[in-house]
């Protein structure tokens, strides 16, 4: 068996997971709250073609011969690094800057994580007004609740503090606690968060549990500013970069395949 075109058949598919990384950064380029995703490689097994102490004599070589047997992918890892604050017309849209992130119930009951902040106050049971994401679910407070609000309350009137209050206008017309604060999370390691699809991330065993900031004070706290919404980190002009690099590297394991095909070819002629 020629080893060569397992190895190129190996960095083929690594370079088209590559791709396939890179292309979804580029369409999730105008995605409030994504992050950048990155592919990582390790190489296969190594198959010993000659041990160190393989000499007539017996006698301790200096170094072996070992063949690799290709590349696999790893782990697509994401880049948290915070993204771009875009104003929005919108007073229910926040951005989060610092490590945090938003939750949100779930249609399954379970509890999950965005950077999207893309909010907007719509009308519950009992007349209450319920803030949600795009989707319909209900965004959790600093207690695991979801956030609502009896309809004396006019939602365009409201105002999110740093620390994530909801605040309304008293009197005086300043802003005054309700007593409700935006929930906002941070992991010991968001890269192990579970991808959900629709910005959505679930906790896992690598993450670890969810750490909230208004009962922990061990961590830096993350700031709420409304008006705003977070930008994707994609950045177009390096993720162009590294399709071109991946495109090359696909060439040329393509090229390793058939100049191995071209050796085998050669051989069986020999028998002419």
């Amino acid at each position: 068996m020629v080893r060569s075109l397992w190895t190129a058949a190996t960095g083929m598919i690594a370079q088209q997971n590559n791709v396939d990384t890179i292309a979804n950064n580029l369409a999730n380029v105008n995605t409030h709250g994504y992050k950048t995703e990155v592919n990582e490689f390790k190489s296969l097994l190594y198959q010993n073609i000659q041990a160190k102490t393989t000499t007539a004599d017996g006698s301790q070589k200096p170094v072996g011969a070992q063949v690799g047997l290709g590349v696999r992918n790893a782990s697509i890892t994401s880049v948290f690094k915070q993204g771009s604050l875009l104003a929005t017309e919108s007073d229910s849209a926040f951005a989060i800057d610092g490590s945090g992130f938003f939750a949100v119930k779930g249609e399954d009951g379970q509890t999950y994580y965005t950077r999207n902040g893309n909010f907007s106050w719509n009308l519950g049971s009992n007349g209450t007004t319920m803030l949600t994401n795009s989707d319909g679910l209900a965004v959790l407070d600093s207690t695991g609740k979801a956030i609502t609000l009896n309809s004396q309350y006019v939602t365009s009137k409201l105002t999110i503090s740093k620390e994530g209050e909801i605040c309304y206008p008293d009197k005086e017309n300043n802003p005054a606690p309700l007593g409700i604060t935006i929930g906002v999370y941070q992991f010991l390691n968001p890269a192990g968060l579970t991808k959900e699809g629709d910005s959505l991330y679930a906790v896992s065993a690598a993450s670890g549990e969810a750490i909230n900031e208004a009962t922990n004070a061990n961590v830096q706290k993350s700031s709420v500013i409304q008006g705003y919404l977070e930008g994707s980190n994609v950045q177009v002009v390096d993720e162009m970069v590294n399709m071109i690099v991946a495109q090359r590297a696909y060439e040329m394991n393509s090229k390793a395949i058939t100049a191995t095909d071209e050796m085998m070819q050669q051989a069986n002629n020999l028998r002419r």
